[in-house]
């Protein structure tokens, strides 16, 4: 049934003239007149009387009765799907790792669906590599994240670095130094995150270019947690910068970090099969670029 005739249909028996609803849809009358003969040839059955007065037939009443909650469904599904096409709607799937997670990401979103009504975003928040999988699935439509090394059908591109700083007691050895070297690490135990952590790999790496240094070490599950050991005197724990900008930490003591420790890259990871995304991702993941990749502009 043409969605077209149906709503000229309509139109007729809501103005009870062909003439005005012509001029409603800016239609001849002739084009009027003939997408009704063809509605009434396609249901094989007069829908209207003609006469002094337009009226129904019984076929026409049920139509018009039973048509009317259909093309308003119709009128919405055409404009939700005009919506989807444009990015004013949507659903968009993220992976993110800490700290961007905790301490990037909320103030961002909060602007965008702001901006964005339409669109819902709902958020995975794993490792890169628990992330990778996610989006090689088609899961996620994105991920930001470190890179997750070499997969042929997934793309990273570098958005921004996460500076690193190391956490100290205050009453540490070290607290007086102005900046930490990787063999500054050997003075006390260190804090680490688990195996899986692309930060842990980092720092592993680092050491063995610097002579596989020898550690003491404690493993602690959570990034976000390792403030609070080193607080309590546990040892020095290395960071990403912002965590230790953002929260408010007392009794320990911040010191830059020397050479290759600085810090590690985190960006945005997608499916080569998957690109270009779909318009609300690809509206959020321009949104975010333009704020993640410009220092500075995270916060606004």
């Amino acid at each position: 049934m043409d969605v077209k005739a149906l709503k000229t249909f309509q139109l007729i028996v809501k103005h009870g003239s062909f003439v005005r609803a012509a001029d409603e849809l800016n239609y001849a009358q002739s084009t009027v007149t003939m997408q009704i003969q063809k509605l009434e040839a396609e249901l094989g059955t007069a829908l209207l009387t003609r006469g002094k007065e337009l009226g129904l037939t019984e076929a026409g009443r049920l139509l018009y009765e039973q048509s009317l909650p259909m093309l308003k469904n119709m009128e919405q599904l055409e404009n939700n799907l005009k919506n989807l096409a444009t990015g004013e709607s949507g659903h968009v799937r993220i992976g993110v790792t800490e700290p961007t997670a905790s301490y990037r990401l909320p103030a961002m979103l909060k602007a965008f669906l702001s901006e964005n009504p339409g669109i819902r975003v709902s958020l995975e928040i794993a490792s890169t590599a628990a992330l990778a999988d996610s989006v090689a699935a088609g899961r996620l439509d994105f991920a930001v994240c470190t890179s997750p090394g070499l997969q042929s059908e997934l793309f990273f591109e570098p958005w921004f670095q996460e500076e690193f700083i190391a956490l100290l007691p205050s009453d540490h050895p070290l607290a007086g130094r102005e900046v930490i070297t990787a063999g500054d690490l050997t003075a006390d135990r260190l804090l680490i995150t688990a195996a899986g952590c692309p930060y842990r790999r980092k720092l592993e790496m680092v050491l063995q270019e610097t002579g596989n240094i020898q550690l003491d070490t404690m493993e602690i599950g959570s990034m976000t947690a390792l403030k609070y050991y080193v607080e309590s005197g546990l040892g020095i724990a290395l960071v990403p910068r912002i965590m230790a900008e953002r929260d408010g930490i007392s009794r320990v003591e911040v010191r830059a970090l020397s050479g290759t420790l600085i810090g590690m890259t985190s960006g945005v990871l997608g499916r080569e099969a998957a690109y270009p995304f779909p318009p609300a991702a690809h509206k959020c993941l321009d949104y975010l670029k333009s704020r993640l990749a410009q220092p500075g502009k995270e916060l606004q």
